[in-house]
């Protein structure tokens, strides 16, 4: 793979893991509503996320979605229903510091973890976007085009975490500062829960057949 690719590459990479979509933007809320612990964990989940379109991808498996309508139908009904469920969990929910930050343990990370890890696998506009972006930087005279696509996709994920772990460090600063005002507090709070509710309703009612975007 050649030098001038990656430098192509990376500078992409990390412009479109800034394009606002429903992980960067759930990074953001839970950092606003819930602090570094919860956002971060959602963070990471999403970049991980990333490394199960890459295999798909480099399979060739998201290229059999892509002539699919169905099997595509029913991924984008099972991610908005996934972030209407983390919008409802969120509204359900108590604002204010919750036990997991409160407590040592990690179990706001690893909820958080698995949310944005699934949030991310099964959104098929994410799937579409790694299809159509990786194999622009294929080399016909480099590796294997499964091998490429794989390195590319490992370098998205990490240009992803280091953007959404800065937007997740940022926020949380922020909004500890904010929830130590409990009317703050409840108005970022619900506030979380309603943008995922608008993440789904965006997600559903978005056509798949438009330019595919990372998020």
């Amino acid at each position: 793979m050649a030098l001038e690719t990656l430098l192509l590459f990376l500078p992409a990479a990390f412009l479109l893991s800034l394009v606002p979509g429903p992980d960067n933007l759930g990074v953001l809320a839970l950092g606003l509503a819930q602090g570094r612990r919860e956002a971060l964990g959602f963070a990471l989940g999403c970049s991980a996320g990333c490394l199960n379109h890459t295999l798909l991808a480099a399979l060739g498996v998201t290229a059999l979605l892509r002539g699919s309508p169905l099997a595509l139908g029913a991924l984008q009904w099972a991610g908005a229903a996934w972030l209407a469920w983390i919008g409802w969990q969120t509204l359900r929910s108590r604002p204010g510091i919750s036990p997991q930050e409160a407590a040592p343990d990690v179990e706001g990370f690893t909820q958080q973890f698995r949310r944005g890890l699934i949030a991310n696998a099964i959104n098929p506009k994410v799937a579409l976007f790694f299809l159509a972006f990786l194999p622009q930087f294929v080399s016909p005279q480099g590796w294997a085009t499964g091998w490429q696509i794989a390195v590319l996709g490992l370098l998205f994920a990490i240009c992803a975490t280091l953007i959404f772990s800065g937007i997740a460090l940022t926020a949380a600063r922020l909004g500890g500062w904010l929830r130590r005002h409990p009317r703050s507090a409840a108005t970022l709070h619900y506030g979380s829960g309603l943008l995922f509710l608008a993440l789904a309703l965006r997600l559903l009612l978005s056509p798949l057949d438009a330019q595919p975007r990372a998020g």
